[in-house]
């Protein structure tokens, strides 16, 4: 694929800010998050330094910082806004299309292109001058068009994807007000007890810089850094040797239920429960809450993460540039006992949210990988673009209106899949195929005239198994999707599905037959 100059194709735009009346909304970098874009309404008195260019409906910005991916496009509704000079303002030619020229810049490709010409020993940046060394894949106009549509459908999926993760964290935690109030004020009335009468054991971390290692061992060695939104992340953390990890557990090694919790520094008070089954031991700055049978991890976990205990563990901290709390005034630390029947109903409905999430991380996981490979193909100009459409005016919206509506559809099934009598059937293969060809007849006889999304059903299908089986169910698998497929076309051969095209959406559809 031809390749041409950044700047050749996408000139550096923006000028300096002049005085103004009133006030503008000003947007620095670390405003521009990947979910939201916020502003800070300024004057041109009293507006910081960096906040000096101007912007123009069509110019794309993205962040001058190394290991920054912070891309915008600048419509209408945005002209007036000052940006920071801590971004670079592009503003392609009619030869690049402004989506195209987005997704590049947010691309790996871009970034490692980005980084090799970026400068300063403080806070590395690419200057204007290694902005001109840059370089761009550019196929013609149109092949342009179909890359950002496709790559911008795949981005669609993973930003509502990131959504329903989301929605699961933000109900879990409503569940919790809902159960126990605020666990602070105490307005239920609950018993009261220190954290250490929850806990079998509270262990602290050696208090040693541990020797990682520069492989992958399967050793992790779990840091502050490694507790995100309340749960671990693993993907980045660094991984010890056995000999190092042998001794960093001599006292106590960590298992699947327990609490890491964030005693110091920036991500002071943040905790997260062991889940897997992956062979952990403490890095510095970490503690960890063995909870006791007579009470429930998961309350005591959504407790700690909660904003009211957040704010309350403020008074306690110590330390001055390292905040930090003490692991005797944390055991001490008065917290609300409900009974443990209402832990445990708590305790029921996170794992059952837990596995929901899990769910929605490995799809999205899947969707990342795609983009990826997708992007990496295009950028090079391996991607077919033959069977990609050219998009037309509208068809972004109707086609995230049509994604929008078949995804409500797998979150919120069409129907109630009833239990069997006996839940013990479900434990087996061949029974839990014959429930599920029950289920499958069961929805489709109520359909009616409403077309047959197997995706739908399937998701429905999968969330009951895991709602009725609990742990005892065996993770679904492809032999349960080729079942499935193989009722459709049976039910198609023998009539009792009615196979068609659906010209207002372009596509074939399954109903079921009528009578």
């Amino acid at each position: 694929m031809k390749h041409e100059p950044l700047l050749k194709v996408a000139p550096l735009s923006g000028s300096r800010v002049r005085p103004f009346e009133g006030t503008r909304r000003y947007l620095s970098t670390g405003d521009l998050q990947e979910a939201t874009t916020s502003f800070v309404e300024v004057t041109y008195a009293d507006k910081p330094s960096r906040a000096d260019n101007t912007v123009s409906p069509g110019d794309v910005l993205f962040a001058r910082m190394k290991g920054t991916k912070k891309v915008l496009e600048i419509d209408g509704t945005l002209s007036n806004i000052i940006v920071s000079t801590g971004f670079a303002v592009l503003r392609p030619i009619e030869k690049c299309n402004g989506q195209y020229l987005s997704i590049y810049l947010k691309s790996d490709y871009f970034e490692r292109q980005k980084e090799k010409f970026c400068s300063g020993a403080i806070q590395p940046a690419i200057t204007n001058a290694g902005i001109k060394k840059l370089t761009i894949p550019l196929p013609p106009l149109d092949d342009q068009k179909r890359i950002a549509y496709l790559l911008g459908k795949v981005e669609g999926l993973i930003a509502w994807r990131k959504q329903h993760l989301q929605q699961l964290d933000d109900l879990l935690k409503s569940i919790f007000m809902e159960l126990f109030g605020d666990p602070v004020r105490n307005e239920r009335g609950w018993d009261t007890a220190g954290i250490e009468e929850f806990c079998a054991a509270v262990v602290d971390c050696p208090h040693s810089t541990p020797d990682y290692s520069g492989e992958r061992t399967g050793y992790f060695c779990v840091r502050s850094g490694d507790i995100v939104d309340g749960y671990l992340d693993l993907s980045n953390t660094l991984h010890v040797g056995r000999d190092v990890f042998e001794e960093r557990i001599k006292r106590y090694a960590p298992q699947i239920g327990d609490i890491v919790y964030s005693r110091e520094g920036g991500r002071l008070g943040n905790a997260a429960r062991i889940l897997g089954n992956e062979s952990i031991c403490l890095g510095q700055r970490i503690m960890l809450f063995k909870v006791s049978a007579d009470h429930s991890a998961d309350f005591l976990w959504a407790l700690l993460e909660s904003r009211s205990f957040k704010t309350k563990l403020q008074g306690l901290i110590g330390g001055g540039a390292a905040p930090r709390v003490n692991i005797k005034d944390v055991k001490r630390i008065t917290v609300i006992q409900p009974p443990k029947d209402v832990q445990t109903l708590f305790s029921q409905i996170t794992k059952r949210i837990d596995r929901i999430k899990s769910h929605y991380q490995q799809s999205l996981a899947n969707l990342e990988s795609l983009y990826g490979a997708l992007s990496q193909k295009a950028f090079k100009g391996e991607l077919d673009l033959s069977r990609v459409q050219l998009p037309t005016e509208g068809a972004d919206t109707a086609a995230e209106a049509s994604f929008e509506a078949e995804d409500k559809q797998v979150l919120e099934p069409l129907f109630e899949l009833s239990a069997p009598t006996e839940l013990s059937v479900l434990q087996s293969a061949e029974s839990r195929k014959t429930h599920i060809g029950q289920w499958l007849s069961a929805w489709l006889g109520q359909l009616g005239d409403e077309p047959f999304v197997a995706q739908s059903f399937m998701e429905a299908a999968r969330q009951r198994l895991w709602e009725l089986a609990e742990d005892e169910a065996r993770e679904w698998g492809a032999a349960e999707y080729d079942e499935i497929k193989a009722w459709v076309f049976e039910a198609l051969e023998q009539g009792h599905l009615i196979q068609s095209y659906d010209d207002a959406n372009n596509r074939v559809q399954i109903t079921s037959a009528k009578g």
